[in-house]
């Protein structure tokens, strides 16, 4: 919000993402906000990847700006890095063996009893939920112009590819620009002759962006083109200076450790 006040908001935004992903409630309201500041006026700039939930907010633009090196990735939600899908998959087939043969049983017990109470409800309603706000997403965004029957067909389309940990295999597949192309999301290329100015700023911005990260304490930078930013840093243990006294040890023991 400190970013984006001020801002003219006519003009719409184009939106720099690099994200690995987090959480769908966070998503969701950073979603909203950002379509009650600029309605469907926003454009994703992917310089490299968008992973997960950084998947969901550029579905939610109305056009998605990749280059050839740039990707998405699929919106299956995890608990701890496991996959719920993951988790739900494996329960129906630990069902399905043992009601086939009883004597299966033992050997699923070790992994079925490590699950928590309702944690299988939970699974359920994540993978729900993403799904859902995928889907709407798109419908009241970047296919919101489609007509129907293609509509509906193209989200349902995007929708299970993204979330199909079967096809996908792992969380951090990348999806680069020609299938996502393929899927009927709006897709234009970084790469553009007419524009290369534009790619020369964005692939800027973006190693500054991971220079930054890289070489300090930051570890989440939302900034605007104003140089107004929010930082977040880890903190780093202080210095610890230990006083070790003259006659402790061998004759060549520093007087004093720094760690």
């Amino acid at each position: 919000m400190s970013c984006v006040h001020g801002m003219d908001r006519n003009k719409g935004l184009d939106l720099l993402i690099h994200t690995p992903g987090g959480d769908i409630a966070t998503t969701e309201s950073l979603v909203h906000y950002l379509r009650e500041m600029f309605g469907n006026n926003i454009r994703a700039v992917i310089p490299q990847i968008a992973m997960s939930a950084g998947t969901m907010i550029a579905c939610s633009c109305d056009t998605i700006l990749m280059g050839k090196h740039s990707n998405i990735g699929p919106v299956d939600p995890q608990f701890n890095g496991i996959p719920a899908i993951g988790v739900l998959k494996e329960v129906e087939v630990a069902f399905d063996e043992i009601k086939k043969d009883p004597k299966a049983a033992p050997a699923w017990k070790p992994i079925l009893s490590q699950l928590p109470p309702s944690f299988l409800q939970q699974c359920q309603w994540s993978v729900s939920r993403s799904a859902e706000f995928l889907k709407d997403s798109l419908r009241s965004g970047m296919l919101r112009d489609l007509q129907e029957p293609e509509r509906e067909d193209t989200i349902k389309k995007i929708a299970e590819r993204l979330t199909d940990l079967g096809y996908n295999k792992t969380h951090n597949r990348h999806i680069h620009y020609q299938e996502c192309m393929d899927l009927g999301l709006n897709v234009e290329m970084l790469e553009n002759k007419k524009e290369k100015k534009l790619q020369d700023l964005v692939l800027t911005v973006h190693h500054c962006f991971m220079h930054t990260l890289a070489n300090t304490a930051s570890f989440k930078i939302i900034e605007d083109h104003r140089g107004r930013a929010t930082i977040k840093q880890q903190q780093r243990p202080r210095n610890l200076q230990v006083q070790i006294p003259a006659n402790a040890g061998p004759t060549n023991t520093p007087k004093v450790i720094a760690t």
